[in-house]
């Protein structure tokens, strides 16, 4: 256990500038005296650690230093090749074969014919089956590279209420989430930060001006929009047919399912009280019933007659 915290910490120190003492305790969850004994020994083992005093103090690693390919398994570098594979599917970025080339040059030609003979054992790919997704892959690389110089973006952009509004945004970087790319990005227009949906995202254009950092990382946004304030989240108690189950299981988890006597499925479950919440309701159909709570179910029952009603004859639909 030892070994792999020294080395576990070392990696830590390699990846990241500076790291407080505390910080590496909570990581490895030990006392603060077995992480001072740890630097300590991972120092004399020759990698060679300073510490920093003040607000800001911390340990780092010698900008010098450079690990040794040795550290990094035949294993690791499949699982870097695999998700490299698998962005540049994603981006259509021809960088990314130049850059697989010299991640492929770390493997010895032993290791290489070795991984062939293996073939692949996992795919990342963000592409969806039926080619839906993104319409423009080029939109991507654009604004990965207006994040990357801090370069100024306008577009249009469709809202979940049909709204288009033109934005004008400092972009910070670009994230897979679930089944769709979002930007990060500093919008103008609200004055704070924000995602847009890349898929509702139209007339993109990238200009000149250049803007600086305003010091907020996509990794702290990532983080505050993971844990919502605004949308309290409502109880809600969800009775499924049976044949929804595999489904029901893939999105709520089969540790919520209670089967029933009759053979339907009974889901427990916390969702804010939004439109997707709706939508996804909806999209089971007669396959499940709110009982609780009743206003959500009322809610239901009156978009179901509203539905009902676009396809009552002679009936005259306003589409505006």
């Amino acid at each position: 256990m030892k070994i792999q915290r020294l080395l576990g910490i070392t990696m830590v120190l390699l990846s990241q500038r500076r790291v407080n003492a505390k910080t590496l305790a909570d990581k490895f969850e030990v006392s603060l005296r077995t992480i001072y004994r740890d630097l300590e020994t991972i120092n004399t083992a020759g990698i060679p650690i300073v510490s920093y005093t003040g607000s800001d103090g911390g340990y780092e690693i010698m900008e010098q230093f450079r690990i040794e390919r040795q550290l990094v398994t035949l294993d690791d570098l499949q699982s870097i090749l695999v998700a490299l594979k698998g962005v540049r599917a994603s981006l259509d970025d021809k960088e990314m074969d130049s850059l697989l080339a010299k991640i492929k040059a770390l493997v010895a030609r032993s290791d290489q014919q070795r991984m062939e003979e293996l073939g692949d054992t996992l795919i990342f790919d963000t592409n969806l089956w039926h080619g839906g997704g993104l319409r423009d892959k080029s939109i991507l690389n654009s604004l990965r590279q207006a994040a990357k110089h801090r370069s100024v973006v306008s577009f249009r952009y469709t809202n979940t209420d049909g709204v288009e509004e033109e934005r004008e945004a400092e972009p910070i970087g670009l994230a897979w989430k679930g089944y769709a790319w979002y930007l990060y990005a500093y919008c103008r227009l609200r004055g704070d930060y924000r995602t847009f949906r890349l898929s509702r995202l139209n007339a993109l254009r990238v200009h000149l001006e250049h803007f600086l950092s305003r010091g907020v990382r996509m990794e702290e946004l990532d983080a505050r929009w993971g844990n919502p304030q605004k949308e309290i989240p409502v109880p809600l108690v969800l009775r499924f047919h049976s044949r929804m189950k595999v489904r029901v299981e893939e999105s709520f988890g089969w540790e919520k399912l209670e089967k029933q006597e009759d053979g339907s499925l009974i889901v427990r479950v916390d969702f804010p009280d939004n439109n997707w919440l709706y939508g996804m309701l909806l999209s089971y159909g007669p396959d499940v019933q709110v009982l609780e709570p009743a206003s959500i179910a009322e809610k239901v029952k009156n978009l179901a007659r509203q539905m009902y009603g676009l396809y009552e004859a002679n009936v005259t639909i306003d589409w505006k």
